[in-house]
């Protein structure tokens, strides 16, 4: 009984040890086809033009609400 329970709470501590990304994995994640906005210049502009319209600043990534005109 003692085994198991030994064998149980060895396996339970390294569980978690494989999530993550690894710091050498890091340049994978960092090429242009991965990030989220493609051009950060148009994503400027897009904000922008949600600001002057709306007459508010941030949470321009949510759909919906408004006048529809966007």
């Amino acid at each position: 009984m003692r085994r198991i329970l030994l064998l149980v709470s060895i396996l339970s501590l390294t569980a978690c040890s494989s999530l993550g990304v690894k710091p050498w994995e890091r340049d994978l994640l960092a090429k242009p086809e991965m990030q989220l906005v493609e051009n950060p210049m148009e994503m400027g502009f897009e904000d922008h033009t949600y600001f002057s319209k709306e007459g508010s600043s941030g949470g321009g990534s949510f759909a919906g609400g408004g006048c529809g005109c966007n």
